[in-house]
């Protein structure tokens, strides 16, 4: 057992969230970088004004999160997306920013490897909040708004029997993880629902994610809905 540190030792300063901000519009950067300065526990680490820009300052800067217009010039923000969770060990998060919520490419991205999406008339504190859950990323970002995005763009690939097929990789509590994270539970939720540690659905939902290929729980998840293993509904 390591011993405590000595009484008025200084604490370790808390590593701020690093923020690479990308969108073509140069008002917009410069409200999220004013935002983002002026709040403890972030730092801006980059720009970007074009999806291929996006993903050679991403590169470069390796940050913590990247907040990434899903329509830009040269490279969109969905392939800019791909090219970033595909490209990095570690991936950095990518949050797509959008005008419209129901929007088709809002999907694609998430599909591509995006942790979640904001609309772009989000408030200061939606906007922090959700970067701060996307950095520790024990939660779905705006499960609702994802379901709702399931049920107008997942249809198409859901059958009996891709679901089958998902279902037959995972044990039964991992099965039981998959849905209570598509609905939006943290692991501390999951835990208390399912009567066990949290130490053991960090196992269960590292289960999910490597069995069936994807990085993180949203593609997890996108990944239940797409082929009707759980009901956006």
């Amino acid at each position: 057992m390591s011993a405590a540190p000595p009484a008025g030792e200084p604490e370790q300063p808390v590593q701020p969230i690093r923020v690479v901000v990308a969108d073509d519009e140069h008002l917009v950067r410069t409200a999220l970088r004013a935002v983002l300065a002026a709040e403890p526990g972030f730092e801006v680490a980059g720009e970007a004004a074009t999806g291929a820009e996006a993903v050679s300052v991403t590169r470069e800067a390796r940050p913590d999160v990247v907040l990434m217009d899903v329509r830009m010039p040269d490279v969109d923000g969905i392939r800019a997306t791909e090219l970033i969770t595909s490209g990095l060990t570690p991936p950095p998060r990518v949050v797509v920013i959008t005008t419209f919520e129901n929007d088709s490419y809002v999907y694609e991205a998430l599909r591509a490897g995006a942790a979640g999406f904001l609309l772009k008339r989000a408030g200061t504190d939606e906007l922090l909040q959700a970067l701060r859950l996307v950095a520790r990323s024990d939660s779905l970002l705006f499960p609702a708004a994802v379901r709702s995005l399931a049920a107008a763009h997942a249809g198409a690939r859901a059958s009996r029997a891709a679901a089958d097929a998902l279902r037959a990789k995972l044990s039964e509590r991992e099965a039981d993880t998959l849905r209570l994270m598509a609905r939006g539970l943290s692991n501390a939720e999951i835990a208390e629902r399912m009567g066990v540690g949290p130490a053991t659905v960090k196992t269960h939902v590292a289960g999910v994610l490597a069995k069936l290929g994807v990085r993180d729980r949203t593609q997890a998840v996108v990944a239940a809905y797409d082929c009707g293993f759980v009901s956006p509904g």
